[in-house]
């Protein structure tokens, strides 16, 4: 029984603090905290009434180190978990480590003058935590997350070595709205937007944003377009598995979403750069996030489904040749509304954030330094995911995908 602090309080930690009460023999004491206080006690009162179970909640600002620290210090947690914005996460690790805790996130670190993430900025603090005999765990959300966990269990169990991957994420879900994005709004344009990028013969291929792109049949969803994008869980992938010759990341666009973004993207309105409107400094991202409908309110009115997942091909481990295998998860938006009032996209990386945090919490997954989720045993935590609603399926295919 453990005592853990999360931060932020968007639709991810909605579903992650819903979890993490329904699993009370290993998450004990729950504490929330965010800028607005209002949004945790929103969480906190869904949470008592669902599950029975308290949750203390605090405003704080994750950039501001100190009163960090003293939060920390003061509420005395095993983990710190961080469900924060992506730039806040250095600020964040700056705390646990002075405070001297452990530390989980789900997305890897952003700056905010610059649509660009990146592991360098986290792996640089390795020897900063291991100095410290402390955990820092990257990326326990679904991609990155679960993607690289489906990815190392083909290779421990399926394929000696892997030469090609292709991630396929698919939200085949309908909110009703005219255009709004599935996570935050601001993180969610700058991935878009930016450069695609992929893994090949030893080198990244920088292609134009949205240039690429296949159908691609889902199971339970039907064929989608499929636009080639970059995502952090290629470059620790392509650490973590030598013999890769080529991983590549798909994400699934409708056109209503491509046609919307196209305009607002020809008219500034994703920039990043601040400008002055009425004698203040603005950023036209942030004000484009502030007018768009929040992720967490779109739970009630979304149906379908999500279908992600990854299909590997190398050397199987049986000796019988090249082989092709296909692991994803298909999770239901009105499922994980009813469960949590989240819809699914905020459902696949709340769950895993939550399994992640109990095996470190419980000692399955124990180690000193930073590390990512490659670097663990998959096994334990393709358990819990049958176990706490995001089953997984496997099977094997003709053949790499045709693209």
């Amino acid at each position: 029984m453990s005592c853990v602090l999360v931060i932020g309080a968007g639709g991810v930690s909605s579903v992650c603090i819903h979890k993490m009460a329904q699993n009370a023999g290993i998450f004990s004491d729950i504490h929330l905290a965010s800028r607005t206080r209002s949004k945790c006690d929103a969480i906190a009162a869904s949470v008592k009434t669902r599950e029975g179970a308290q949750v203390s909640t605090y405003e704080i600002d994750a950039e501001e180190v100190p009163a960090m620290v003293n939060l920390i210090r003061k509420i005395q947690p095993s983990l710190v978990v961080n469900l924060a914005l992506p730039y806040q996460d250095l600020p964040i690790m700056d705390a646990c480590l002075e405070a001297g805790v452990a530390y989980l996130d789900t997305a890897n670190y952003e700056p905010k003058d610059e649509a660009k993430f990146e592991y360098k900025w986290q792996w640089a603090y390795h020897d900063r935590f291991k100095n410290a005999g402390l955990m820092a765990l990257l990326g326990s959300g679904f991609d990155p997350g679960v993607t690289s966990v489906f990815t190392m269990w083909l290779r421990k169990h399926k394929l000696k070595t892997i030469r090609q991957l292709d991630i396929l994420d698919c939200n085949g879900g309908d909110h009703g709205q005219a255009f709004a994005t599935n996570f935050n709004p601001e993180i969610n344009i700058r991935e878009v937007t930016a450069p695609a990028r992929h893994w090949e013969d030893g080198k990244w291929v920088e292609t134009p944003a949205l240039s690429t792109h296949h159908s691609f049949d889902f199971d339970e969803v039907g064929p989608r377009n499929a636009y080639l994008m970059y995502h952090e869980e290629l470059e620790s992938l392509s650490k973590f598995i030598p013999e890769l010759e080529r991983a590549r990341f798909w994400m699934t666009f409708g056109d209503e979403y491509i046609k919307h973004l196209t305009v607002l993207e020809n008219v500034g309105m994703t920039g990043i750069e601040p400008i002055i409107y009425q004698g203040k400094e603005i950023i036209p991202l942030q004000f484009l996030a502030a007018v768009l409908p929040k992720p967490e309110t779109l739970g009630e009115s979304t149906t379908g489904k999500t279908n992600i997942g990854c299909i590997a091909t190398g050397e199987a481990l049986d000796g019988s040749g090249e082989k092709t295998f296909y692991i994803n998860n298909i999770c239901s938006h009105e499922a994980a509304y009813e469960e949590t009032g989240n819809q699914g996209v905020s459902y696949t990386t709340g769950v895993p954030a939550m399994i992640g945090a109990a095996l470190m919490l419980n000692g399955t997954w124990a180690a000193d330094g930073v590390v990512n989720m490659e670097e663990m045993d998959p096994d334990p935590f393709m358990d819990m995911l049958n176990a706490h609603g995001l089953p997984w399926n496997v099977k094997e295919l003709d053949g790499p995908v045709g693209f």
